[in-house]
């Protein structure tokens, strides 16, 4: 695998080994012992799936510490557009995002570790997400970011009246008046 970080170092691009015959293929997706040797030691709790038509936004999604997730991304079926952005206060990133296409073409797979906001937008006609989380879903603890904050400014690929978002997402408050409790460690 190779582990590449992002325009936020701690946000890290995975790119697997894949072998091909005849046959299709075959690759591993996560290996503990590489993820620690790359700096990801947090351990997975729980596997998550969605499926999505073209035009679904997910986000900006996050948990409050003590159930803060670290994610890894990747996408089974289709394109997405996913996005992480930096809310740990201290930090010199803070506000920043980054965003990349994952296909189950090109096989990426992303690490939003905790402290981070994730979304994803589907491009494709319908999309597969799965995600591993580094803590289980506390609804006491989810929060959000509004999908088209200018202080944040994400260039998503579609169009606003080509979206489609939950009615919670659409009620997302903006970066300044969100809530949360992550703290830059540097």
């Amino acid at each position: 695998m190779n582990f590449r970080q992002m325009s936020i170092p701690d946000i890290i691009l995975i790119e697997p080994k894949v072998f091909t015959d005849a046959r299709g293929y075959f690759m591993e997706t996560y290996k503990e012992s590489v993820f620690v040797e790359h700096g990801i030691k947090q351990q997975f709790v729980q596997d998550n799936m969605s499926s999505s038509t073209r035009g679904t936004l997910r986000g900006l999604h996050y948990q409050l510490d003590p159930h803060g997730q670290g994610k890894l991304v990747r996408v089974l079926k289709g394109v997405v557009f996913d996005v992480a952005v930096d809310i740990r206060k201290g930090s010199p990133w803070f506000g920043q995002w980054v965003g990349v296409e994952l296909s189950a073409e090109n096989k990426l797979s992303m690490w939003i570790p905790p402290g981070f906001a994730h979304g994803f937008c589907v491009i494709s006609e319908t999309a597969e997400f799965a995600y591993k989380v580094t803590d289980i879903y506390a609804p006491q603890a989810e929060r959000g970011i509004i999908w088209n904050d200018k202080d944040i400014g994400v260039e998503w690929p579609l169009k606003q009246d080509e979206l489609i978002l939950s009615p919670k997402d659409e009620q997302n408050p903006s970066l300044k008046a969100a809530e949360f409790n992550f703290i830059y460690e540097g």
